[in-house]
């Protein structure tokens, strides 16, 4: 049996089902009727910050300026960066570049800590459990990941508003947002 329902199209949905309909080929109704058993299927991800999420990545990838790193590669990296102590000398004045490239952008892109939280987060880098007063309690996914991470932190954030105030821990640390600058 089959049920008919009447829809009321906004103009941006219109446009979405014509567009459908021109990819796709098929009627109104068989288009639909799949629209609207992919979204019961991917309710979660289409009602969530996901969708959001994935934007970003596309933006961050599309451009050609970031790329896909396995986590496990990361921490390659920078185990063997940080063997032994401090890295090498060069590796420092060149991530220090790339924060200081940064440290103009990001006072352009974010008023608050926990924009650039949130941005370091979707680059995973870190995780931010817990807010408390202006004080973020950040996770890093190994200590050379958290040195690493907090000097960026340091470099990258000069030239924004306010300053940051770094307490660290093993593989955590506490970072609090203070007087304007």
């Amino acid at each position: 049996m089959t049920d008919r329902v009447t829809a009321s199209l906004d103009p941006e949905s219109r446009t979405a089902l014509d567009a459908l309909l021109a990819e796709t080929g098929k009627g109104q109704s068989a288009v639909i009727r799949r629209a609207l058993t992919f979204y019961s299927a991917n309710i979660e991800a289409a009602e969530t910050d996901v969708s959001a999420n994935l934007e970003q990545y596309h933006r961050l990838l599309s451009t050609g300026e970031h790329v896909l790193l396995d986590v496990d590669f990361l921490h390659c990296f920078l185990d063997h960066v940080y063997r032994g102590g401090e890295p090498d000398p060069e590796f420092i004045a060149a991530t220090d570049r790339v924060a200081d490239f940064h440290a103009a952008e990001y006072a352009e892109r974010f008023s608050d800590l926990d924009e650039v939280l949130e941005w370091l987060s979707l680059c995973g880098f870190l995780t931010v459990r817990g807010v408390e007063n202006d004080t973020y309690h950040v996770v890093f996914p190994s200590e050379p990941t958290k040195r690493f991470m907090l000097r960026f932190i340091e470099r990258s954030t000069t030239d924004l508003s306010f300053e940051i105030e770094i307490e660290e821990g093993v593989a955590k640390a506490l970072l609090t947002r203070r007087e304007e600058r």
